[in-house]
């Protein structure tokens, strides 16, 4: 089945800016125009051999405009906590304490799983082990990071993500 008009807009749409993001060609027009060109090619192929499955991106899960105050936010996360672990290398004095903890995500389809166990692993010191139903297994560099975990930022953030596109 192919997808519907607003799933190949959205695709088309997300390969223009992420073209943009990882280009870095905003004022050369004939660069521009490839791009612009490449992304209406990938979308069309996409759309012709059907690999726009409404059941993998329906409608109602599609990431709306609460997705621009999320990345800046997951931005500062990975900064954070990067900041955090190069001195924990740097500084051998402070602990590092190899925590494995289990989470009960919030979110309640699995692309909304899915966004929040890859934001955990964004997030340096952090990895998601496993995802099984509505369980994640993550290991953090230190207790204090598992500790932040548990408290829910992250885990209230993409669940408001999920909601809005409801």
């Amino acid at each position: 089945m192919k997808g519907t008009l607003s799933h190949v807009i959205s695709l088309g749409l997300f390969c223009l800016g992420l073209w943009l993001l990882l280009s870095g060609f905003f004022d050369n027009t004939f660069l521009l125009s490839l791009g612009v060109l490449s992304c209406i090619l990938v979308t069309w192929v996409a759309w012709r051999v059907e690999a726009i499955d409404p059941e993998e991106h329906p409608p109602h899960l599609q990431l709306g405009p609460q997705i621009l105050l999320y990345w800046p936010w997951l931005l500062k996360q990975v900064v954070l906590s990067n900041i955090d672990v190069t001195r924990r290398i740097l500084d051998p004095k402070l602990p590092i304490s190899p925590t494995l903890i289990q989470l009960k995500p919030s979110q309640h389809s699995d692309l909304g799983r899915v966004i929040y166990a890859n934001s955990i692993t964004l997030t340096p010191g952090t990895v998601t082990a496993s995802l099984s139903g509505d369980s994640l297994m993550v290991h953090a560099l230190t207790r204090s990071g598992a500790e932040d975990l548990q408290k829910g930022d992250m885990d209230r953030w993409v669940t408001v993500l999920e909601r809005e596109t409801s």
